[in-house]
């Protein structure tokens, strides 16, 4: 059995919405049904799926409820209208819910706003006090055997269904965060811990329940300039990325700080990952085969790198406006993307060939995630970063727009998000060439306007050249070592192979419904304009080519004069007797380009 389309969830000033956006045309459910109903009594605060996509959560202003996404019940309602933050547990036997914490004249201590319940029965498993939302969420082992939380500069852990006493506990003095590592027991921690009075900070990784003896910590990196520290775990649970950052860098380099990027491994290995380009670090991700992992980094243009576990550059995707980076859930695309103050551009390269897919553009997107299904993405413009606009984009990895939601004014999107799936219900599939490639969509955009002053001139030297992919860069360095007429006939099989597989595609297209080939050809509108007719490409001698293009001259000179004669000119002989000329001219050029 097929495996279900994954819903989209968007949470607005419409309510809660749940479609399938990226279903075929016939089994899509229209994008704005509500499946959810607006509540009365307020707007919708938050939701969140459960780690396997079975279950949906979501605050109205009144209550917090539960629902199956396959048969649409609600398996749990709880009266809790100020929930601000929800968290399921990894097998969804759980519901974490957190509230404003609030202090009365009545209850001077505050009451507790951090509460577990159990989904199955609804009983209220236990309840703490968090003043902040900052790591106010539980921390679970895989198997849900395990459970942390941070309290007063110490980890609690408890095991669970055990939520009343801590079974062990994490003593590091002013420790800020931990967290475990995903996969098979026995799970480890990697705890992050501020550094003070000149000292470094550190992450130390433990092996539980072994975290309080002596020499306990398997793993250990310290580092300076580390005000704090993001830790993302691989997702076998075997290395550990940590990215440093400091409020203000103090060589007056950037206005955000100084960042660093650092590798810590289970199994004692640790080094600093050495990046190409000065500057701030956007974007970190893990390929889900946990062996490598993309850094966005460097002053715009950013610089993108591809490395291994020993910290070693794989692949150089050059420089460019982006500030993202998005491994698909199977780990055979690459998306390199600049959101936010940038222009939208989004860059899909084929993990196995290293090799650019294509290249659309998602202006004034706020937010991007990959479908499960290792195919599509979702691109949305939401409030309140951006309050005009609102609404979501379907693209698909070939560049092609599959879907649009546009919101009325005066509406606003504030959340967007795919309901996920296990790794293995969608497999990895052939990657699908565009059918447009990234030349043509690149020569379809408009050109840089030019004064007129400034037009028939050279263009002025830019402050700072893109640099081209690692892959591009040999083509142009092959390509210079060349003589002319080997470049020539280089130039010459690649475009005649470009013309085969424009035939090729131009038989698969008329093979297809009348309704395939209309949408196929709105696709290569949206994505690049127009598309040109390919040319036939001669593969003649130099005399031939000269010839070719002496007679399109004459047929060009031809064309002028039919429109001079449609203007009501008079043509004198000689002009009409070339005109004659037209159809021996064209059967000369049909027979040069055969021969």
């Amino acid at each position: 059995m097929a495996a279900p389309y994954p819903l989209l969830a968007l949470r607005g000033t419409q309510g809660v919405r749940l479609c399938r956006p990226s279903a075929p045309r016939d089994e899509e459910e229209d994008a704005r049904g509500i499946f959810i109903p607006k509540s009365s009594q307020g707007l919708y605060k938050v939701f969140i799926f459960s780690e396997d996509g079975s279950l949906f959560s979501w605050c109205d202003g009144k209550s917090v409820f539960v629902r199956h996404t396959v048969s649409g019940k609600d398996v749990l309602s709880l009266p809790r209208p100020k929930t601000s933050a929800l968290s399921f547990s990894p097998k969804g036997s759980y519901l974490a819910t957190w509230e404003t914490y609030a202090v009365t004249k009545d209850i001077p201590a505050g009451t507790p706003n951090f509460h577990i319940w159990n989904i199955k029965t609804g009983e209220l498993m236990t309840s703490y006090v968090h003043k902040k939302l900052s790591n106010w969420m539980p921390q679970w082992s895989g198997d849900e055997s395990i459970c942390s939380r941070d309290v007063n500069n110490e980890i609690m852990f408890y095991e669970i269904p055990n939520f009343k006493q801590a079974a062990n506990r994490l003593h590091l003095e002013k420790v800020s965060n931990c967290f475990i590592s995903p996969g098979e027991s026995p799970f480890k921690i990697a705890a992050y811990v501020p550094g003070s009075k000149g000292g470094p900070s550190f992450v130390r990784m433990f092996k539980y329940p072994n975290l309080n003896t002596v020499g306990a910590a398997i793993a250990n990196k310290s580092f300076f300039k580390a005000d704090k520290a993001d830790v993302l775990w691989n997702k076998k649970g075997s290395a550990v990325l940590i990215i440093t950052s400091t409020e203000v860098d103090k060589t007056g380099a950037s206005y955000y700080g100084e960042q660093g990027l650092h590798y810590l491994a289970a199994d004692g290995g640790s080094s600093g990952v050495a990046l190409g380009k000065k500057g701030p670090i956007y974007s970190v991700d893990w390929n889900n085969n946990s062996t490598e992992f993309c850094a966005v980094y460097g002053f715009m243009p950013a610089k993108a790198t591809l490395f291994n576990l020993k910290c070693e550059p794989i692949f150089d995707f050059g420089t460019g406006p982006r500030n993202s980076v998005f491994f698909n859930p199977q780990g055979t695309i690459l998306c390199i993307a600049g959101f936010g103050n940038l222009r939208g551009d989004m860059e899909f390269w084929d993990r196995k060939q290293l090799k650019l897919i294509s290249k659309p553009q998602a202006s004034d997107s706020t937010f991007f995630q990959w479908c499960p299904d290792g195919e599509h993405v979702v691109t949305a413009t939401c409030s309140p970063r951006l309050r005009q606009d609102n609404g979501f984009k379907i693209w698909h990895y070939n560049g092609e727009l599959r879907n649009t939601f546009q919101y009325s004014a005066g509406d606003e999107l504030w959340e967007v998000g795919w309901q996920p799936f296990p790794l293995g219900v969608f497999v990895a599939k052939p990657i699908v060439k565009p059918t447009v490639s990234v030349a043509q969509a690149e020569a379809a955009k408009p050109g840089v306007y030019r004064p007129p002053g400034a037009r028939g001139k050279p263009p002025p030297k830019k402050i700072s050249e893109l640099e081209p992919a690692e892959n591009m860069k040999k083509i142009a360095v092959e390509e210079s070592n060349l003589s002319k007429s080997a470049l020539k006939n280089k130039r010459k099989r690649e475009a005649k192979a470009k013309a085969k597989d424009q035939q090729a595609h131009d038989g698969t297209l008329m093979s297809r419904s009348s309704d395939q080939r209309d949408a196929i050809a709105m696709t290569n509108y949206i994505v690049g304009g127009a598309t040109t007719r390919q040319q036939p490409v001669s593969e003649g001698n130099a005399d031939d080519d000269k010839k070719i293009k002496a007679l399109k001259k004459k047929l060009k000179a031809i064309e002028k004069l039919k429109e001079q004669q449609q203007q009501g000119k008079e043509l004198e002989k000689n002009q009409l007797d070339k005109l004659k000329t037209e159809e021996a001219l064209l059967k000369e050029i049909r027979q040069l380009e055969i021969s």
